[in-house]
């Protein structure tokens, strides 16, 4: 197993950090996060990568670090894949995009299917950049519907961090699929951390169209029986989500802590602010 170094309450200097901005991401949260991972673990697994702040952060502390990273999100997999395998072509395709509001229209309304691997990677990012607030939702077709962010200069070409994510990445396994597939493979010892879309908080806080397939309270329960199935294998597992009574209850055989998180995104500046999100664990 590898142990877990020593890590004080700040969060540490890292070399590898996310080059997606992503609504929801961990990022902010890694200092909280940091005494709640396990001591030591084999194989990690994240089902629900996203924007992978956690999958960064572990890789920074462990140098080897064996991922097995899966998303049912088909355009994001191929982008971690393309960053992977070809960094130095999706920084050159980058290069050639610019923060102007009609191209990203224009980008937006690609038909991704006339697109090779590469040029639908460098269209991800490029929306992802320059998009409001880093969201990433799409309509019943499955097309990317979230508006120009109208920032004054976005990062699009970010040389040294899309680098510094395909070093991560080689270590690091990646593909399609539901959350409960890959780590049916994650074994006695293995750590797997689920960050699914959470359960809204109130009917305005409802954003689930990550896919076109939206994520429902069936699915927690199905996410939660699932993790109970892993934690009887003696499978390390960590989950993030709402607190409210329904996650409370569906995790009550679980450790469950609280952390504070800001919340970036409410159409009401009154809905801003700090609240309450849980940290759900099979192990103490």
């Amino acid at each position: 197993m590898v142990p877990r170094p020593q890590l004080s309450s700040k969060l540490l200097t890292t070399n590898y950090s996310p080059f997606l901005k992503w609504a929801g991401g961990k990022g902010r949260l890694l200092a909280q996060f940091a005494p709640l991972f396990p001591t030591k673990f084999n194989a990690y697994y994240e089902p629900f990568v996203g924007g992978g702040a956690v999958f960064f952060y572990l890789s920074n502390q462990y140098p080897g670090l064996v991922s097995k990273l899966s998303d049912s999100n088909t355009e994001l997999v191929n982008c971690y894949q393309m960053v992977r395998d070809n960094p130095e072509q999706i920084i050159e395709l980058l290069a050639l995009k610019s923060n102007d509001e009609d191209l990203f229209y224009q980008e937006r309304a690609r038909d991704t299917a006339s697109l090779d691997n590469l040029e639908r990677a460098a269209r991800l990012i490029f929306l992802n950049r320059t998009c409001f607030n880093g969201l990433y939702r799409v309509n019943s077709k499955g097309q990317f519907n979230v508006p120009f962010g109208k920032y004054k200069n976005p990062r699009i070409a970010d040389h040294a961090t899309i680098m510094a994510a395909s070093e991560a990445l080689q270590r690091a396994s990646i593909v399609t699929s539901p959350f409960n597939v890959l780590p049916r493979r994650a074994v006695k010892g293995d750590f797997v951390y689920f960050d699914p879309p959470y359960q809204p908080v109130s009917k305005t806080a409802n954003f689930t169209s990550y896919t076109k397939d939206s994520f429902t309270m069936d699915d927690q329960a199905m996410l939660a029986e699932f993790a109970r199935k892993l934690k009887a294998k003696g499978v390390q597992v960590m989950l993030s989500n709402s607190d409210t009574p329904e996650i409370r209850k569906l995790y009550k055989d679980f450790d469950i802590q609280v952390v504070k998180a800001a919340r970036a995104i409410n159409c009401k500046g009154t809905g801003r602010g700090v609240v309450n999100e849980l940290v759900i664990r099979s192990y103490r």
